[in-house]
């Protein structure tokens, strides 16, 4: 097993990219936890859109979502997705690539209640994913659920969490001269040891 150091040391990749988010939350002036999501659909065309992570757990990565969006759809179908974190001014990002499932029931609702009430209730209001004659339809929708759901709306069911469980994780960090420094965290299955392998930039 390749044997890191410095930036990279550690032997659990998700305390590393926690701790490397943290880095980044002090240092990023915008979203540092946005992370490009990238997913395919039934016919295997590609597709990606940044979406915000929120939560790094012992085994996985998750974020939150619509159920009913196009990337849903396309979660759905496949099982597998992979995402790209990257930060500008630490000059470093975090590759996934893994299984990925659903998040509901108790943990997600935790969540949405920690969202904004505008955010909520906008998770009501928006079809996402779906043709939109306007944007005043989109207020109005928004109008009614205000009515409709008041000050302290429930998480709908058709919203909630994924959680991408890693086979695969690379950390790169920029190096002088375009020798950069990456380290790839490769396992089969989510039960076995991870293997580590410095890779060539």
């Amino acid at each position: 097993m390749t044997k890191q150091g410095g930036i990279f040391s550690g032997d659990d990749p998700f305390k590393l990219a926690q701790h490397w988010l943290s880095e980044a939350i002090a240092v990023e002036p915008n979203d540092p936890n946005a992370i490009a999501l990238a997913t395919v659909d039934a016919d295997g065309m590609p597709n990606a859109r940044m979406v915000l992570l929120k939560e790094i757990e012992p085994d996985g990565f998750v974020f939150y979502t619509n159920f009913e969006s196009a990337k849903a759809n396309e979660i759905k179908s496949a099982g597998k997705a992979a995402f790209v974190m990257h930060w500008k001014t630490l000059r470093r990002q975090i590759r996934v690539r893994g299984d990925i499932t659903k998040v509901d029931g108790a943990q997600a609702d935790a969540y949405f209640n920690t969202r904004s009430l505008q955010s909520r209730l906008g998770a009501w209001a928006s079809q996402q994913s779906r043709p939109l004659a306007s944007r005043a339809t989109l207020l109005a929708n928004v109008a009614k659920v205000t009515a409709k759901q008041g000050t302290n709306p429930k998480r709908p069911e058709f919203w909630g969490g994924y959680k991408i469980s890693p086979t695969e994780i690379e950390f790169w960090a920029d190096g002088a001269f375009r020798l950069h420094d990456r380290f790839r965290w490769t396992r089969k299955t989510v039960n076995v040891i991870w293997e580590i392998q410095r890779l060539y930039p």
